[in-house]
């Protein structure tokens, strides 16, 4: 009888002991994708199809854990980051999100390229309370309204629309302002911006033509720009179709300024593949630009060449690095006590955070009502690919953001 009553209590005690936390197989963290020595973080970008460009944003985060690790990871932890390429189609974001946080057991993701895309995951991952940091898109969506674990530091695209426009009209003199856009929250946040902004000068958008992401022969909507007497043109689009737009617009002798969103940043590609058609045009940007002879710039550069010498190294490359360093951050104050709440409260508690560039000095704020880390960005005028005119210093915007949701939602 003995015998049996200590066996019973051997039982007992292992079963409370497991269900007391304490530990994964190696005797880490009880927390999902944390060890002792591992932390598994995740992100998604098109690496095919027509926004694939943007796919430079997830490799890049790629070589910016390779470099952590490389100097021993954070907290003793090493970074083990799962990427999928989605194609920018939404039902293949799902699939490929679904699939990461389920099979690949991932702690929280960084980045997450495209507005649709991110839209079809969001209610699933705020569900299942996995952090998002940095998604890669400036939609209100991800910030407005604050959702616990989604932390966005892209700066919105009504702000970039509304910036864009004030120096067209204040810094340019511009008295016809049109926009060309892609028919979707991406596009469709410029020209709320936009038209909010020309409203603070009594006027308004001489044209608004829609692209569609399979759209090719845009020749109608150079045209259309043209007739309407625009002398200032945003474009929030794909690099494709800005590309067509300003090769079709010079067929039929349309020159107005062209000013664009941060999306259309990378100098280098656009001046490739426009044929020299990118000069003068003028963007907007939140971190340095790749050529910048800054030291946290070349530190960057360096691990590109040493861990993926075959990429390009680019603005949308580099971008992922800077997106990484927030949710590197995040887990950096965390130290040995890592966990989705903690992360989720250090980031909570950041306050005009600055990656450690020396010259372009972007501020990140959060709080327990804000979600949206930085509403600015700065100016650039393209010369060619690689040189490039600094036009403002950071700007942010004027406009009510929450008056350019409510035109969102009612119609553009």
């Amino acid at each position: 009888m003995l015998n049996k009553s200590l066996k019973v209590l051997m039982v007992l005690a292992f079963l409370l002991l497991a269900g007391c936390g304490g530990g994964s197989e190696d005797g880490g963290s009880s927390e999902v994708g944390v060890t002792d020595t591992e932390v598994v973080i995740g992100s998604w970008g098109p690496q095919t199809g027509p926004a694939a460009p943007w796919g430079a944003v997830v490799r890049g985060m790629e070589c910016y854990f390779a470099m952590v690790n490389e100097e021993g990871g954070i907290a003793g932890r090493k970074i083990r980051f799962v990427n999928r390429d989605d194609g920018y189609q939404p039902a293949r974001t799902r699939a490929v999100v679904k699939e990461m946080v389920e099979s690949e057991g991932v702690f929280a993701f960084c980045g997450g390229i495209g507005t649709a895309p991110g839209m079809a995951v969001k209610s699933y991952l705020v569900e299942n309370g996995v952090p998002w940091v940095g998604p890669n898109t400036g939609a209100t969506h991800f910030a407005y309204p604050p959702e616990k674990n989604i932390f966005a530091g892209q700066t919105p695209y009504v702000d970039e629309g509304s910036i864009l426009s004030q120096y067209a009209v204040t810094d340019l003199g511009k008295q016809k302002i049109a926009i060309l856009y892609q028919n979707d929250d991406y596009g469709k946040g410029g020209v709320a911006g936009a038209i909010l902004e020309l409203q603070q000068h009594d006027m308004t958008l001489v044209e608004k033509a829609s692209v569609e992401l399979t759209d090719s022969d845009l020749s109608s909507h150079a045209l259309r720009l043209k007739n309407a007497g625009a002398d200032a043109v945003l474009i929030f689009t794909t690099p494709k179709h800005a590309a067509i737009i300003l090769g079709e617009s010079a067929k039929i002798g349309f020159q107005p300024t062209w000013l664009t969103s941060l999306t259309l940043a990378d100098m280098d590609l656009m001046h490739t593949i426009t044929k020299g058609l990118w000069k003068d045009v003028i963007f907007a940007n939140f971190i340095p630009m790749p050529t910048s002879d800054d030291p946290l710039v070349q530190k960057y550069k360096a691990a590109q060449q040493k861990h993926y010498p075959e990429e390009r190294w680019s603005i949308l490359y580099m971008n992922g690095f800077t997106t990484a360093e927030l949710i590197a951050e995040g887990i950096r104050r965390c130290g040995k006590d890592l966990t989705r709440e903690k992360l989720i409260e250090n980031l909570e508690n950041l306050q005009d955070y600055t990656v450690d560039f020396q010259d372009v000095r972007n501020k990140y704020t959060y709080g327990k009502d804000n979600r949206q880390g930085s509403r600015s960005v700065y100016l650039l005028k393209c010369i060619d690919g690689t040189q490039f005119e600094k036009l403002t210093d950071f700007v942010e915007s004027d406009i009510d953001i929450n008056a350019a949701i409510e035109m969102m939602k009612s119609g553009i």
